[in-house]
C-alpha cells in the first residue's frame, strides 16, 4: 500500500475540473500538502495507508473558495455607515474613519477577525487591497491562509504613506519580504482611476511586468465614476487604462457594473479578468455587472466579497448564490450562470485571475490540497437530488465543517484549529466600543 498523510472519505467530491463533475462516495488522498489521488472510496482504502483518515459521510468536498477581492481589515468598520451610496459612504464616513483609526494595530486586529470569518466560511485564499499589508501578510502566514496582498498606490497621503514614492517603496519592500513564501503573493493595487493619476499607473505597469505580479483595481464601479471621467478628459476609464497599456491577463478589474458592448469585447480580446462583487454592488446601489454577457464573450469572471464595511460579510457561498440569481434576473435568462459556473467563479476562475490555477482552484492531483467540506445532510438541505445545485442554492457558510490549506487543517468540525474565536470576538468588541464612542463624541460636538 502507498503511504499518504491524509485520506478524506466524502459522500461526494465536486472537483470543478472536469466541469460540472460530481463524484459520489469518493476519497481524496493528500501527501506533503498536495493531492495525490481522487478515487472511489473502496479503491482508496485498498491502495493507500494514511496517517490520518477522516470520514465525512454527509459532506461534499469542494476546492477552497477564493475571495478575489476584499479589504480584510475593514471588518472593524462593519455596519459603521449603512444604506448610503458609494461616494457618500466613502467621502463622508469611511475615509474620515480610516484617517482617524487605521494604523498597524487596527489592520492586525481587523485582518485576524476577517481571516477567522473567511476560514469558517470555506475561503482558503483571498486577494486583499488595504493599508498596512505587512500586518495582513504576517497574520495570513500565521493562520495558514493563502493570500495575495495589495501594494497600495494612491495620489494622496494617508496614514500609511506620504506620497507616491512612499507607496512604491513600501509596496516593493512588501514584495521582497514575502516573495519566497509558499502562501503569500503580492499584486499592485492602485485604488481606482479617479484616485490614481497617469504617472504612477505608468510606473507600476513597468514594475508589474518586471516582477510578474498582477494589477488589481476598482474600475467602472458606478455610473457617476464613468460620467465624471468622460466629462473630465473625454474618455471612459477603461479607455484610459487601455491607452496606458494596463489591460491584459495581468489586470484584475473589480466591479465593472458599467460596460458597453465594445468594452466587453475589449476585455475578452485583452484577456483582462473581471472580479464580480454582487452583494456589495447591490448594497451600495452601484449597478449590475453583466456577468452573463462577459462569460459568453469568454471573459474570466471571478467572485469577491468586497470589504465587510460594504457587504457586510465575507461569505463566498452567499456570493455564489447571489451571483447566480442576479445573473438570471439581469439577463432575463434562467439558464444564465448555472450552479457549476457559480462554483467555478468562486474557485478556479479566482485562481486563474491570480495566476495560481496550476496550484489551486480545483481538486486535481498535483495541486495543493486546499479543500473544504460542506455538510449537505441537514434538514434544510433535504431531499437532495443534485449535490452541486444544493451546494450553490441551499447551503450556507454555517454548513462548512472542515477546511484544509495545503493539507493543513484550519477548521475541524466547525472549530478553528489555530485561532481563539472568543478572543477575536472580544478584541472586535473593544475596537467597536472605541470607534462608536469617538463617533458619538464627534456628533455631540
Amino acid at each position: 500500500m502507498d503511504a499518504v498523510d491524509t485520506l478524506l472519505h466524502a459522500a461526494w467530491i465536486i472537483p470543478v475540473e472536469p466541469e460540472g463533475a460530481v463524484w459520489p462516495a469518493h476519497s481524496l488522498a493528500i501527501l506533503d500538502g498536495r493531492i495525490v489521488a481522487v478515487l472511489p472510496q473502496r479503491e482508496a482504502r485498498e491502495r493507500f495507508r494514511a496517517v490520518t483518515e477522516i470520514n465525512l459521510p454527509q459532506q461534499a468536498l469542494i476546492p477552497g473558495l477564493i475571495n478575489a477581492h476584499t479589504h480584510s481589515a475593514m471588518n472593524l468598520l462593519r455596519g459603521l455607515a449603512d444604506d448610503l451610496p458609494l461616494m457618500s459612504w466613502l467621502g463622508e464616513h469611511i475615509w474620515p474613519a480610516e484617517q482617524r483609526w487605521v494604523n498597524a494595530d487596527f489592520v492586525e486586529a481587523g485582518s485576524r477577525l476577517a481571516m477567522a470569518e473567511m476560514i469558517k466560511g470555506g475561503t482558503t485564499c483571498f486577494n486583499d487591497m488595504y493599508f498596512f499589508p505587512e500586518q495582513t501578510a504576517r497574520i495570513a502566514a500565521e493562520c495558514g491562509l493563502r493570500a495575495c496582498l495589495g501594494m497600495i498606490v494612491l495620489d494622496f497621503p494617508t496614514r500609511y504613506a506620504r506620497n507616491a514614492d512612499d507607496y512604491f517603496t513600501k509596496g516593493l519592500a512588501l514584495h521582497d519580504a514575502w516573495r519566497e513564501h509558499p502562501l503569500i503573493r503580492t499584486a499592485f493595487a492602485p485604488h481606482a482611476p479617479y484616485t490614481v493619476s497617469d504617472a504612477p499607473l505608468q510606473r507600476l505597469k513597468v514594475l508589474a511586468d518586471e516582477l510578474d505580479v498582477p494589477i488589481h483595481m476598482h474600475v467602472h464601479e458606478t455610473a457617476g465614476e464613468v460620467a465624471e471621467a468622460t466629462e473630465r478628459d473625454g474618455r471612459r476609464p477603461l479607455a484610459r487604462l487601455e491607452a496606458l497599456g494596463l489591460l491584459g491577463p495581468g489586470f484584475l478589474a473589480v466591479h465593472m457594473t458599467q460596460l458597453l458592448v465594445d468594452e466587453i469585447a475589449l476585455l475578452a480580446r485583452t484577456g483582462t479578468h473581471v472580479i464580480h462583487c454582487p452583494e456589495s454592488n447591490l448594497k451600495l446601489a452601484s449597478g449590475f455587472c453583466p456577468v452573463s454577457a462577459l462569460l459568453a464573450a469568454g471573459v474570466n469572471v471571478a467572485l469577491g466579497t468586497d470589504g465587510a464595511a460594504s457587504n457586510n460579510d465575507l461569505d463566498l457561498l452567499a456570493e455564489m448564490r447571489t451571483a447566480a440569481l442576479l445573473a438570471k434576473g439581469v439577463s432575463q435568462d434562467a439558464a444564465a450562470v448555472p450552479a457549476f459556473q457559480a462554483l467555478q467563479m468562486a474557485t478556479l476562475n479566482g485562481a486563474r485571475a491570480l495566476g495560481i490555477d496550476q496550484e489551486t482552484g480545483s481538486l486535481r492531483p498535483g495541486k495543493w490540497a486546499d479543500v473544504v467540506a460542506v455538510d449537505l445532510g441537514g434538514l434544510d438541505r433535504q431531499p437532495l437530488y443534485h449535490p452541486l445545485s444544493q451546494l450553490v442554492y441551499t447551503a450556507h457558510r454555517d454548513h462548512v465543517t472542515d477546511v484544509w490549506v495545503a493539507g493543513r487543517p484550519l477548521l475541524r468540525n466547525g472549530v478553528l484549529t489555530h485561532m481563539d474565536e472568543a478572543a477575536l470576538i472580544q478584541e472586535a468588541r473593544e475596537w467597536g466600543i472605541r470607534i462608536a464612542t469617538a463617533s458619538q463624541e464627534n456628533s455631540d460636538d
